[in-house]
């Protein structure tokens, strides 16, 4: 069983007694109270993961500098709202009462109107839109370079060999040094996934992966049969709990961890240089396999692209290290193009993988990719510039439409993860689509109900359609708290 030591929950709490939700008089509410609401609201937010265990009332109390009768009576509270799940022999265990766990109450449409006039502004998805002038010309210069592909099959289950040399050329740009054997292009990113995933996840497996994490990365885990095991990212400090992931790896006995340090989707995060290193020290202690998303990594917004994480994984007891990238996020989603880098016998083994998927990836379209990743210098400039300011307008408009929402900006990536007064996420994203737009809740991006405090709002469009996205989901929250009592909701304390 994997249980949260008492130094690591008091580290979250931060200073919990302090932090009271809004409406409550500090004072008259006892310690116990506020510590088990204090508890409750790192669930909700998934830093604690489901399914752990709290550290013993003995051990917290000491840490808390609190009387174990303190502890005692928050845990009790706890289980009495469906928090902790108590078995007799064990630990209680962290859980979410059924009302919050996912099954948030879909509004009744009376009160919130038609459904807008028109298409609603769609912000499910973090994608732009493909820089026309140069996607065109890719495409054209494949047309060109067609012919002396047509005599051949047209099936390369390792890619085109020109291609596989501009993605290896990347890395070493990157300082990474790689050899076109180390590469298979896929059919985007999920497909690399999905094949890794295949090879190296046996079921019952357990990944761990970052929390929040990618909602589709989520899905694959769980459809290869695998049991994805959340790591809460840390996220008032921007940062990743490494200390948690050994301890997560060393208790679960994981060999295989799905992380997304370049630019995290949904918090745009990035681990620094230091942390890379640390992580893959971890994964030699542990013996676990990186598989690494580098799908946001073209996009730093703020800071300077540190190295890949497989950059620190060469020399003497090398950890295994695989990289996962993508021309979605820099170039267009519409470009099934991506790719695996890892040693050449792991591609070989993928090869092998991959008969039973698919035969190779479309030619003409690793023909264009070929040339916007020879181009990348001259179009994914502007492509940062213009998301700097689509960002700038998204959090403008936050602040002035929402001035009680919440966020921490990463730096760099496609999305903001913006934290919510009140656990709201689910019945938010239902009513949004009455205001014109389309929201992915929170709990799409963790485990088990999880982030029903938060919502991810890419700013991957237009900075007018994100002004009028803002004004919609303004609307939905205003006719969601209209007549409630945000500060104390019903379903949760």
């Amino acid at each position: 069983m994997r249980v949260i030591g008492a130094t690591t929950l008091a580290r979250d709490l931060g200073k919990w007694q302090d932090d009271q939700p809004a409406g409550r008089r500090r004072t008259a509410v006892p310690a116990y109270r506020a510590l088990a609401d204090s508890v409750r609201l790192l669930v909700l937010d998934g830093r604690i993961p489901l399914g752990v265990a709290l550290p013993s009332e003995r051990d917290l109390a000491a840490v808390l500098e609190l009387s174990r009768t303190t502890i005692t009576s928050a845990y009790a509270v706890l289980r009495e709202e469906g928090y902790l799940v108590s078995r007799q022999g064990s630990r209680s265990t962290v859980a979410l009462p059924e009302l919050v766990a996912g099954r948030a109450p879909v509004p009744h449409r009376d009160g919130f109107g038609e459904p807008a006039a028109g298409p609603p502004i769609d912000l499910t998805c973090a994608a732009m839109a493909a820089p026309a002038q140069e996607v065109q010309a890719a495409y054209a210069r494949a047309l060109e370079a067609l012919p002396a592909y047509l005599p051949g099959h047209g099936l390369e289950p390792t890619g085109l060999p020109v291609l596989r040399e501009a993605v290896a050329e990347r890395y070493r740009r990157r300082g990474l040094p790689t050899e076109p054997e180390q590469i298979m292009i896929t059919s985007g990113a999920q497909h690399a996934l999905v094949l890794l995933l295949d090879l190296l996840a046996a079921p019952g497996e357990r990944v761990l992966i970052d929390h929040p994490t990618y909602t589709n990365a989520i899905e694959a885990i769980k459809r290869a049969g695998a049991r994805p095991v959340p790591v809460p990212l840390r996220l008032a400090e921007r940062d990743w709990d490494l200390d948690g992931i050994r301890s997560s790896a060393r208790q679960t006995a994981a060999k295989l961890a799905y992380l997304v340090p370049d630019f995290h989707n949904p918090t745009g995060f990035c681990l620094d240089e230091a942390g890379r290193a640390r992580l893959v020290e971890i994964a030699r202690e542990t013996s676990m396999t990186l598989i690494i998303d580098e799908t946001m990594a073209d996009l730093s917004l703020d800071v300077q692209p540190p190295s890949p994480v497989a950059a620190f994984a060469r020399g003497a007891g090398r950890a295994e290290v695989i990289s996962v990238g993508s021309a979605s996020k820099s170039f267009w989603s519409g470009l099934r193009i991506g790719w695996i880098r890892a040693e050449p016998s792991m591609i070989s083994a993928l090869v092998a993988v991959r008969s039973a998927l698919d035969l190779g990836t479309a030619v003409l379209e690793q023909l264009a990719a070929v040339s916007l990743i020879e181009a990348a210098d001259r179009v994914l400039p502007a492509r940062r510039e213009q998301l700097r300011g689509q960002r700038a307008a998204l959090l403008d408009a936050v602040a002035t439409e929402l001035p009680d929402w919440r966020c921490t900006p990463g730096s760099g990536g496609l999305a903001l993860w913006m934290q919510l007064p009140t656990p709201m996420s689910t019945a938010l994203a239902a009513t949004a689509p009455y205001h014109g737009v389309v929201l992915a809740a929170g709990p799409r991006f963790g485990l088990e109900g999880a982030f029903e405090r938060y919502v991810r709002l890419p700013y991957a469009r237009g900075e007018d359609d994100l002004r009028t996205a803002v004004t919609g989901i303004a609307a939905a929250y205003r006719a969601l708290s209209g007549g409630a009592e945000l500060s104390r909701p019903a379903l949760v304390i």
